[in-house]
């Protein structure tokens, strides 16, 4: 394909982005998927149009806004900008990547040209800029990021506005970190230990992954650091009855499993059928095989009742605004809306207020979510605790030090990992006991 021709499937597919709900690497895979005859060079290009424009987002629009002289920012204008503030594409490139042939963006127009060179060369940001334009994140989401991330709030977009690297958990059930990262330097791949789980490999390389023996055998599974401290803090043990309340597609299903050392009986439970029976593969490849699968019509499901008090371990990964995840799905933070906050923060509430039916005496209740927002952390513990006496808190450190070892890298009660300060996705993480 040829730079023009890669530019405009950007285009076409920011465009698809932008009117549908599907998530962009979603969008993306089936496009590739469709276009096979796109190679690894042409993939990797028209991604990192299509990320550079999710990414600054704001950055772009608000510069459109600035240099347009009064058009709108639609896929194609955020290209344009994105290729001169993001990429530093020079006005030739863009002239002969936009001529109008066949597969090619249609000539760049007069307006269009005036906005371009009304925009700086060698800067994208400028001092007039407000914070959520500098930190590319939705002007309404402020006053919560405000909340919980305090004089870090810059500091933090700026890191939630990078790439994560690629974090890998090695299967206790198959081997052990050394073993797994021994395997991947073999494969001429540079990994580093992650410095907060035990079992986590980072990579800071785009890799084959799935064509990787070590990867089709179960010794590995991806895993974003932070969550594998949420399961670790589980402290799944052999024997116990776990229940993995929000399942999802497995991936703490299969670290708990691991930690339980397939001995025991895990349940993984989702609202979504298909969701469990894409976790087929994943739990057959990680030798996990004390998983039974249980679809649940909603949090209130008849199963919950007739099993109440018959777990020693509960955990609920929250359905969350997902505001942690935004280094791998930028376009997330653009579909959000208000009312979905409000919308979340309930139906958490409900999840909780059922999952703990399933707690027997002395067992624990784990919350996660891959959320920064306080509404959906901190403040949805506290009212937990309000409206459920026979719950208590667990402090975290007292729970790490059981788990993990040695002290963990906060001091708060509750756990809460960010991308600037702790390295991780952003995550929250507590842990509540029922009185025996």
């Amino acid at each position: 394909m040829t730079p023009g021709a890669r530019v405009e499937a950007a285009i076409g597919l920011l465009d698809e982005i932008d009117k549908g709900r599907a998530p962009a690497d979603d969008t993306v895979a089936t496009y590739f998927r469709r276009h096979r005859f796109a190679g690894v060079k042409d993939r990797a290009a028209i991604s990192g149009h299509i990320y550079a424009v999710l990414r600054h987002r704001a950055l772009l629009d608000w510069w459109i806004a600035r240099a347009g002289n009064g058009l709108g920012p639609d896929a194609r204008k955020r290209m344009l900008a994105a290729l001169k503030l993001i990429e530093r594409w020079s006005q030739d490139e863009m002239n002969r990547a936009f001529d109008g042939d066949r597969f090619r963006p249609g000539a760049i127009s007069n307006e269009e040209a005036a906005m371009l060179a009304a925009m700086p060369g060698d800067a994208a940001k400028h001092g007039d800029m407000p914070p959520e334009v500098a930190g590319n994140y939705p002007v309404w989401l402020e006053p919560y990021l405000s909340a919980a991330l305090g004089d870090d709030l810059a500091k933090e977009m700026a890191a939630l506005n990078g790439e994560a690297a690629l974090d890998l958990r090695a299967n206790a059930l198959k081997t052990d970190r050394d073993k797994a990262m021994a395997a991947l330097k073999r494969e001429g791949i540079g990994v580093a230990r992650t410095p907060l789980s035990p079992l986590g490999l980072r990579v800071f390389e785009r890799i084959p992954l799935a064509t990787l023996d070590i990867f089709k055998k179960g010794f590995i599974e991806v895993q974003d650091e932070a969550s594998q401290v949420a399961a670790l803090l589980a402290d799944a043990r052999p024997g116990m009855r776990v229940a993995d309340f929000c399942a999802g597609a497995g991936g703490k299903t299969l670290a708990l499993a691991a930690a339980m050392k397939n001995r025991g009986h895990l349940v993984a439970c989702d609202t979504s059928a298909k969701r469990l029976e894409r976790a087929t593969e994943r739990l057959r490849r990680a030798g996990a095989s004390i998983v039974q699968r249980v679809p649940l019509s909603g949090e209130r499901d008849k199963w919950v009742k007739k099993h109440a008090a018959g777990f020693d371990r509960v955990f609920v990964d929250a359905p969350c605004s997902g505001t942690g995840t935004w280094r791998r799905n930028p376009d997330a933070k653009w579909r959000l809306r208000p009312k979905d906050v409000e919308e979340l923060t309930a139906l958490q509430a409900a999840i909780l207020d059922s999952a703990q039916r399933l707690v027997k005496p002395g067992g624990r209740l784990i919350y996660a979510t891959c959320s920064l927002l306080k509404e959906e952390d901190e403040a949805q513990i506290e009212r937990f605790l309000g409206a459920h006496a026979e719950f208590a808190l667990k402090p975290i450190g007292e729970v790490w030090r059981e788990t993990i070892g040695g002290e963990p890298p906060h001091p708060d009660d509750m756990l809460r990992l960010t991308p600037a300060r702790d390295g991780t996705d952003g995550f929250f993480v507590a842990v509540v006991e029922r009185k025996a």
